[in-house]
């Protein structure tokens, strides 16, 4: 509940100064009045919050309920409360939310708010919403854009989820190059330091094995330096379009392009069945593929399309969709059902990244373990090959 600093007079008419936690002016009034004090002046305490955008997840559960809430006759005001009001969200919503109903309270609309706290919620959302103002289907929207957000939320949960074990077998794969070239390799050196001629594979191992042994502080502070500006680096503009371009055109390309293409069909479809001018979809759906590569592009199919050309010869021309997208388009284009075939070539693509997704992780963890039995093997062979050489030396002196 949101706190206010208040102003009060006594019955003997001594002022008071104060603060208090209420859900609003009234209850303040009332708290104050079983005091036996009389309200003079309230103002609610504004704490600045750091901005930033809800999760996908929380994107969805608001949807739904501001939906749910406006279908069943509640004002988007009470609504907005009864969301901030909700015990199991987070503080920054709860204050997100105070801040939404404070600013309906002086009139202002509720995609007007929110466009005023940017980045909290995204352009998708706050477009979706000013199209449903003006044509009073706000609840309908709203819910439409909960199942969207929640189809998103699982499509990367489902990721994350598929990833974790390729990622604790990398991290399996170091930590056991790390245990033997700093502590099994060392053992090793006395008995070869007295062997003339060590093959090439054991003087590799060895070297590799005295630096880990002797600078690991380095190692790690060069780690520890890596992920601190890794994330800055990659934030650059010139440096995250040429990884995003990679990700169109590299080993992962065919399913990158599975994704950006669900996720830029699911978004044209909502703007689209909302009553919005296809260039202004256009310009909000481009800002939701992620990817700044393909970002780039829809410069020229936005000028396409303001031209007159069809969407879907424009978007014949983006590197990073795949063909099927634009196929569904001209369909949709020739019938007058383009919102209905776009969300049914996002269902689609959805459907085949999960399972291109499964199929790179059943490719990924094999390799992974190849990869672990061949360094291992090699660093076998590198000890037991001048062992073995040593005792046939030994077995033809006698």
């Amino acid at each position: 509940m949101p706190e206010y600093r208040y102003t009060a007079k006594t019955d003997n008419g001594k002022q008071i100064r104060g603060k208090l936690v209420a859900s609003n002016e009234r209850e303040l009034a009332k708290r104050l009045k079983d005091k036996k004090q009389t309200l003079v002046y309230s103002e609610e305490i504004v704490k600045e919050i750091a901005l930033k955008t809800l999760k996908k997840s929380q994107l969805s559960d608001f949807c739904r309920q501001i939906g749910e809430l406006i279908r069943s006759g509640i004002s988007i005001l009470r609504a907005l409360e009864i969301q901030a009001s909700d015990e199991s969200i987070t503080p920054y919503e709860k204050q997100l939310y105070y801040r939404l109903r404070d600013r309906v309270v002086q009139g202002i609309a509720l995609s007007t708010a929110m466009d005023e706290l940017k980045p909290a919620f995204p352009p998708l959302l706050i477009n979706m919403f000013r199209s449903a103002e003006s044509s009073g289907n706000l609840d309908t929207t709203a819910l439409r854009l909960a199942d969207q957000y929640q189809k998103e939320n699982k499509l990367e949960a489902e990721a994350k989820s598929a990833l974790t074990y390729p990622k604790i077998l990398g991290g399996l794969i170091v930590l056991v190059v790390a245990v033997i070239f700093g502590f099994i390799m060392p053992q090793f050196e006395e008995l070869f330091s007295e062997m003339p001629v060590l093959p090439l594979p054991t003087r590799m191992i060895l070297a590799i094995s005295d630096f880990v042994a002797s600078y690991w502080y380095i190692l790690i502070i060069a780690a520890v330096l890596f992920w601190m500006f890794g994330g800055v680096v990659t934030r650059i503009p010139s440096v995250r379009y040429q990884m995003d371009k990679f990700k169109v055109r590299g080993p992962m390309g065919k399913l990158q392009k599975v994704i950006y293409s669900a996720r830029f069909a699911r978004t044209m479809s909502s703007l689209y069945s909302a009553g919005i001018p296809i260039d202004q979809c256009l310009s909000i759906a481009r800002q939701t593929i992620g990817n700044s590569y393909i970002e780039e592009q829809f410069n020229d199919v936005i000028k396409m399309v303001q031209a007159g050309g069809l969407l879907s010869d424009a978007l014949d021309s983006v590197d990073g969709f795949v063909s099927k997208l634009s196929s569904v388009v001209r369909v949709g284009e020739e019938t007058g059902s383009l919102d209905t075939m776009l969300m049914s070539a996002a269902e689609n693509l959805d459907f085949a990244s999960e399972q291109a997704l499964m199929r790179m992780v059943k490719y990924i963890e094999p390799i992974m373990i190849v990869v672990m039995a061949l360094i291992v093997g090699f660093i076998m062979i590198a000890v037991i090959v001048p062992i073995y050489q040593s005792y046939s030396t030994i077995g033809a002196g006698q």
